[in-house]
This record gives structure tokens, C-alpha cells and sequence, in this order.
């Protein structure tokens, strides 16, 4: 048992349990992964209900978790960056059933010259990593990042298998995104949906008000190594690494370092959610369902899981991550912050924190939180 630190928001009576479930990961969370700061919120038809933190930003407790604490949620981003790419599919900038070498043909190369959008976005390219060994610095040259993975065959055959590609599939998403739309994910993603404090590629300038990570005490579970899984997250230049952590968060990397708070995600996810963002549509209910229908499902070759992806997010139906509507779908970071929508609720919700545990999806703290919410519905 720890002190509770006080905790700050908005959370009506209605939703009593879910402010319980956000105080007791802090005092008595699972597996003893005792929150040090910590952000919930959620929305119903786009309108947030709960938005809750508490904590301190950083590890000697001279910063309070305030509402504008950015907090580094990695793989979460990619949810947004799906959304940024289905909002191409809406304006008939890219069609998830027609290949990527459409619109960039030097994806082609290597025998992917028939890997689709939607196939691409499902994690079904084999491009997980890279096929030989680089240094961790590649990943701060886009322009190299993005020959090599043109230049490499796939890992497997394209459309049989997913397999989680961590950090390619930002610069092969965002890369995609930019020939189509002209502009970067992370200019996107501010002049889209204008207001929210969300970041791919942070300026030097908000760099001050990020709070402090604390890695896992342990490292996760992958199942059986393997060359592929070697190269997700193993091989030494799997990761970006040898520049300082500003130049990591200046860097538009719409798959690993996206910088935000709970609150805006949770709204940003009501595009999934509804179609709607505020007062406007912004996918309409075509869009939708060819972004939220499942594309493959199955034994992952990267995560040690039987899973199933639509266009960039990950299904809740098998594995019960995302509440208990099998059409939620969403996205885990590493370390457990999430974000997610579930079309049947109408509802959208997200959870940053900075103390990272080792569970790659599901982390019991997000769990327990979700579970808290359905509850009160």
C-alpha cells in the first residue's frame, strides 16, 4: 500500500467507480504496479464524462501531473495514425483494397508490389524490421529508413500472417500519408483536429512539461525468438538509440512517440467512436466500416498472441482488452497507456501513465478502468 496523492478532474457521482478504480491503481494496483502519475478520460457521443489525474511528473515530486502533462504513450499513437490515414480513405486520397505501389511505386520493389492499404495498415506487409543489422541512429534518417524498408523483401508472405511491426510502420504509414495528402502526420494531426494537445513530433519548446517515464522492472513476454521477432525488438538497431531523448521527441515517428494527455485522446478516438469530431463528421459510415472490419485474424509472428487487426487497430474480440463489446478496437503503447472506441457504446476513453509495466496489451491497471466504466453505463 502507498499514499493516494489527491486526485484532480471531473467525475460525476454517475461514474463513482471508475474515480475508485483510477484511486486504487495508485494504493493497490495488480501485480503491484502502483501508479507514480496517471490520466483517465473518457467520452460518450463525443462529450468527455470522466477526466481524471493524479501524481507527480517527475520522480523527485517537485512537479505536480497537471493537466497539460504531456506524457510519451509510444505505441498508442499508432490509433491516431490509423485515423489520419482513414481520413485519406474518406477523401479518396488512398482505397484500403488497392496497393500501396499505386500510390508510391517504389514500395513496390521486392516482391510487394501487390501489399494493399488495408493489408499494410494489418501489419500483414512483413516489414516488421529490418532484415540485417543497423545502427540504432538510422531510425533519426527518414530518407534511409524509408530505402531500406523499399529495398527489403517481405518476412513473410504478405497477406497470410500479421506480424506487429513496432516503429516501421510509422515511417511506412507516414510516408504513404505525405505522398497523398502533401503534408506530415504530425502537421496533420494539429491542423485537423485543432486544439488538442497531441504531439507526433514534439517542438523543443514543450519538451519542459513532459512527464518522467519509469521503464519495467521487467522485460515482456514474447514468446519463442525468432528472426522476425528478433527483428521487432531485439536486433540492435531495432529501436531508434544514440541521439539524446530531445531529438527522439522532435521526430515525427507516428508509431512510437506521440506525446499527449488522456483527455485528448479519449477525444480524438471519438472519430472511431461515432464519425464525428465535436460538431463535425469527419468519417462518414462507409469509411467506418471498412476501417473498423477485421483483416486478418489469427496467431501473431510478432506478439505472442492470437489476434485479430483492422486498419491499424487492434480487435477486442478474443482478447477481451477493450471491454466486453467485441467490437471495440484500439491500441496498446508499451508500457500500458491505451486508447480506444467501442461503436456500440458510443464511447471512446484513454489511459497514460508513467509508471510502465511489462504487459504488452492489456495492461491490468487499463483493465480494471474499463471494466469500471461499463460498469456505470
Amino acid at each position: 500500500m502507498t499514499d493516494l496523492p489527491e486526485i484532480h478532474g471531473d467525475c460525476p457521482a454517475r461514474f463513482g467507480a471508475v474515480k475508485d478504480a483510477f484511486a486504487a491503481n495508485f494504493t493497490d494496483a495488480p501485480e503491484g504496479l502502483n501508479e507514480l502519475a496517471a490520466g483517465y478520460s473518457a467520452c460518450i457521443d463525443g462529450e468527455t464524462v470522466v477526466d481524471l489525474r493524479a501524481g507527480w511528473a517527475d520522480s523527485a515530486r517537485s512537479r505536480a501531473f497537471a493537466a497539460d502533462s504531456g506524457t510519451p504513450v509510444f505505441w498508442t499513437g499508432k490509433a491516431v495514425m490509423a485515423t489520419l490515414i482513414a481520413l485519406c480513405i474518406e477523401r479518396g486520397l488512398l482505397d484500403y483494397e488497392r496497393p500501396v505501389a499505386c500510390y508510391w511505386p517504389a514500395f513496390g520493389a521486392a516482391g510487394k508490389a501487390a501489399i494493399t492499404v488495408g493489408q499494410l495498415m494489418s501489419h500483414q506487409a512483413g516489414l516488421p524490421g529490418f532484415d540485417e543489422a543497423v545502427e540504432p541512429s538510422i531510425w533519426f534518417d527518414r530518407t534511409a529508413v524509408l530505402e531500406r524498408l523499399c529495398a527489403q523483401a517481405p518476412m513473410w508472405e504478405p497477406g497470410t500472417a500479421s506480424g506487429y511491426h513496432p516503429i516501421t510502420i510509422g515511417y511506412l504509414a507516414g510516408e504513404l500519408f505525405r505522398l497523398v495528402d502533401g503534408r506530415t502526420m504530425g502537421t496533420a494531426l494539429r491542423e485537423e483536429f485543432p486544439g488538442l494537445d497531441l504531439w507526433i513530433g514534439l517542438p523543443e519548446g514543450e519538451h519542459g512539461r513532459v512527464a518522467q517515464m519509469r521503464k519495467p522492472a521487467a522485460a515482456p513476454y514474447l514468446g519463442e525468438i525468432d528472426a522476425i521477432r528478433r527483428s521487432a525488438f531485439l536486433d540492435k538497431g531495432s529501436a531508434p538509440g544514440g541521439r539524446g531523448s530531445s531529438e527522439w521527441r522532435m521526430m515525427e515517428i507516428p508509431s512510437a512517440n506521440l506525446h499527449g494527455t488522456a483527455r485528448d485522446l479519449a477525444q480524438l478516438m471519438t472519430v472511431m467512436a461515432t464519425g464525428r469530431f465535436k460538431d463535425r463528421e469527419v468519417l462518414s459510415e462507409a469509411t467506418l466500416a471498412a476501417a473498423r472490419r477485421e483483416r486478418i485474424h489469427g496467431q501473431d509472428r510478432v506478439l505472442p498472441f492470437e489476434m485479430g487487426w483492422a486498419a491499424g487497430w487492434t480487435m477486442n474480440a478474443g482478447l477481451d482488452i477493450f471491454g466486453p463489446n467485441a467490437g471495440a478496437l484500439g491500441h496498446y503503447g508499451w508500457g500500458g497507456s491505451c486508447a480506444w472506441a467501442d461503436p456500440q457504446a458510443r464511447l471512446s476513453a484513454a489511459y497514460v501513465m508513467t509508471r510502465q509495466s511489462p504487459h504488452l496489451i492489456g495492461d491490468p491497471r487499463a483493465v480494471r478502468l474499463q471494466q469500471a466504466v461499463y460498469a456505470a453505463l
